[in-house]
Order: C-alpha cells, then sequence, then structure tokens
C-alpha cells in the first residue's frame, strides 16, 4: 500500500471550500493507497509525475516517482509516496499544472514540504 499525504494548506483549502463534502475528498484521495494508478498523467519532471483526481468541476494535484509506480507491483508499493499539492477549478487547471512543474523543476518535490 502506498502513503498518501496531502499538504496542510491544500487540506485547509478543502476544508474550507467544501465543508462537509470534504469527506468524500479526502476519501477519495486516501484511495490511491489501494490503487495508486488511479489519476489521469499530466506531465512528468525529472522523473516526478503530476497526475489529477477529478471531483465535479475540481482538480485534486499529486506527485509520485513515476519509475516507482511504472515498474513496482503491488506488493512492493509500500515505499511509495504520493504527495498530493495543489487543486483548482477547470478554469485555472493549466495555470495551476505549470506552477507545479516550476516548482518540481526549481526546488524538486521538497518544494511542496510545507
Amino acid at each position: 500500500m502506498a502513503k498518501v499525504v496531502i499538504a496542510e494548506t491544500l487540506k485547509d483549502e478543502i476544508l474550507k471550500k467544501f465543508k462537509e463534502e470534504s469527506k468524500i475528498i479526502f476519501r477519495q484521495m486516501y484511495s490511491l493507497g489501494e490503487n495508486p494508478h488511479k489519476g489521469k498523467e499530466l506531465g512528468n519532471v525529472g522523473g516526478v509525475v503530476i497526475k489529477e483526481l477529478k471531483y465535479k468541476n475540481f482538480r485534486f494535484y499529486f506527485i509520485t516517482d513515476g519509475y516507482k509506480l511504472k515498474v513496482m507491483d503491488e506488493s512492493n508499493l509500500v515505499d511509495l509516496l504520493i504527495r498530493f499539492v495543489r487543486m483548482s477549478d477547470k478554469k485555472d487547471q493549466q495555470k495551476t499544472i505549470n506552477e507545479i512543474k516550476k516548482i518540481l523543476v526549481n526546488f524538486g518535490p521538497e518544494g511542496f514540504n510545507k
């Protein structure tokens, strides 16, 4: 099972925006621990894959190690880390993806530690 981590700022934003619906969203996010291949792949920066999960008109973006995701089988995915980093609505989708790519290029995955 993969480990799912949600950035604190993103957690706060989801709770503030969705209130009761946030439980559904968090359940969907944590379900990636069981099925890490879920989600649409959007890009790759230095071996780090950017993917998205959709909920209504919103997208939730997460990053993970692309090599581990492709090569490892289900039993070895224990050390795979899936980190949710941003969310956007449909109209800000490309801007958000570009922002994630820029952070990954400049700082690597550690740029999302907060």
